[in-house]
């Protein structure tokens, strides 16, 4: 089946977009992984609406990315915090690689405003694509597509 006629509906890529491609996801989940979890600092940090904020945030939780553990300081209302589900951290990669697009291109001059590196030996850390038995992919004129075993045909709708 060519590529163009392909139902593109129950793409992988689009299901992600319309899950973590909406206003503020993305930050949060970049928050939510350099470790501020509770609800007022994320806010404070994101300067995002606490309406906004709390319906990202429930999305993120009924999307089993992030889970909701409540905290009580002493003489103060119960109140929540957030941590990444696995699936959660299973998209650290994709943060990963957008930071490093983001410091390649759209840094300030003086670079970027975080480094990451590796705690055991210092070294920046970087997305590499690469095949399961371990060869570097440079391009995507490297990548051979094909059909998966939910592809299905693309239906043409006749136009007026």
């Amino acid at each position: 089946m060519d590529y163009l006629d392909q139902d593109v509906s129950n793409c992988s890529v689009g299901r992600a977009i319309e899950l973590i491609g909406q206003p503020w996801v993305l930050l949060i989940l970049r928050e939510v992984t350099r470790g501020v979890r509770r609800f007022s600092d994320l806010q404070d940090h994101l300067s995002v609406s606490r309406s906004v904020l709390s319906e990202r945030l429930d999305g993120l939780v009924a999307n089993d990315l992030l889970e909701r553990h409540s905290y009580q300081e002493p003489g103060q209302r119960r109140r929540n915090a957030y941590a990444l589900t696995q699936k959660g951290r299973d998209l650290y990669p994709a943060l990963t690689a957008l930071r490093q697009w983001g410091d390649k291109y759209l840094a300030d001059p003086e670079g970027p405003s975080t480094l990451a590196n590796h705690r055991g030996c210092g070294a920046p850390i970087r997305v590499r694509l690469e095949c399961d038995r371990g060869h570097s992919i440079t391009s995507e004129e490297d990548v051979e597509r094909q059909p998966g075993p939910s592809a299905r045909p693309r239906v043409l709708v006749p136009t007026a």
